[in-house]
């Protein structure tokens, strides 16, 4: 596990990170999902080290070792990346962005296009406020959606009842019945079986349930409210990861998403869920980023 790092932002509040991968390579800020933290970027520890890569992964705030900022909207994390990179010296850089952490990257790409290179969406999440109907999302979104919109005191106290168990690190015996119980795809359930993997994954859930509750509910806020811009509007380039089989944001929600992107190359994987893609991808994924 590499160290802690702490900036201070204006105000006096602090943003925590991580690096992984080559500490002298080309500059990657990682963009976590959700529920989650900045130790989920450890799967692309590996490939990125032996790519060139520098990845830097940043805590929201709220989440883990970041601190809270009230109210906080989605408009507020370029300012926060930019600070962030100016205290590492860091001039251009390009943005990996796992399921929730997509409008994190679309928005800091839109408010600074000078700096960000481009930007890696993997399994990213879909604009709620522009859907129609919920069909194509996870039925635990529809239904934390129904309740932010309808009894988001209830949601409140949900999330309460909910930090204790998920909070928890199963003992290394139970992972096969805790993955039989999330009711994953084949290829997700697959690739979790990995340790490394599984780690990554949970361990992060776990650090973000652990840090408060309020920083995790915070955070899901930002997905139920409108982003403030349009997809039109990401006008550097966009590579876009979307696999086949992903259950948590139908394929071709996906797919309509991808089309309004001014500058977009997406890949559809055959055979690829929700977590095995970056997973398994994650390789191929970092080296098509640097290409841009």
């Amino acid at each position: 596990m590499n160290r802690q790092n702490i900036v201070q932002l204006q105000g006096g509040a602090v943003l925590a990170f991580e690096e992984y991968g080559d500490p002298s390579g080309v500059p990657v800020i990682f963009c976590h999902g959700w529920p989650s933290s900045r130790t989920m970027a450890q799967l692309a520890d590996e490939p990125a080290g032996a790519l060139g890569i520098r990845i830097i992964s940043p805590d929201r705030p709220g989440i883990s070792g970041s601190s809270m900022q009230l109210d906080r909207k989605l408009s507020d994390w370029p300012s926060l990346v930019e600070q962030l990179i100016d205290h590492l010296a860091i001039g251009e850089f390009r943005i990996l962005a796992i399921s929730g952490g997509a409008p994190y990257a679309y928005a800091t790409a839109v408010a600074i296009p000078q700096r960000v290179r481009a930007i890696a969406i993997v399994g990213g999440v879909i604009p709620f406020t522009e859907l129609k109907d919920f069909k194509g999302l996870l039925p635990l979104y529809r239904y934390m959606l129904a309740f932010y919109r309808n009894r988001p005191r209830l949601l409140r106290q949900l999330f309460l009842l909910a930090r204790p168990f998920l909070s928890f690190r199963a003992p290394i015996r139970l992972r096969p019945l805790l993955l039989k119980m999330l009711l994953l795809r084949p290829c997700d359930a697959a690739s979790l079986r990995d340790d490394a993997a599984f780690e990554a994954i949970f361990e992060s859930q776990r650090r973000a349930w652990r840090g408060s509750v309020e920083g995790v509910l915070a955070d899901a806020r930002i997905y139920a409210d409108p982003w403030g811009f349009a997809i039109e509007d990401v006008c550097v380039p966009v590579r876009f990861w979307h696999g086949i089989e992903d259950r948590a944001f139908a394929v071709r929600l996906a797919e309509e998403i991808a089309n309004r992107f001014p500058n977009c190359k997406s890949r559809f994987i055959q055979d690829e869920g929700h977590y095995s893609l970056p997973i398994r991808h994650m390789p191929e994924i970092l080296e098509d980023l640097i290409s841009v």
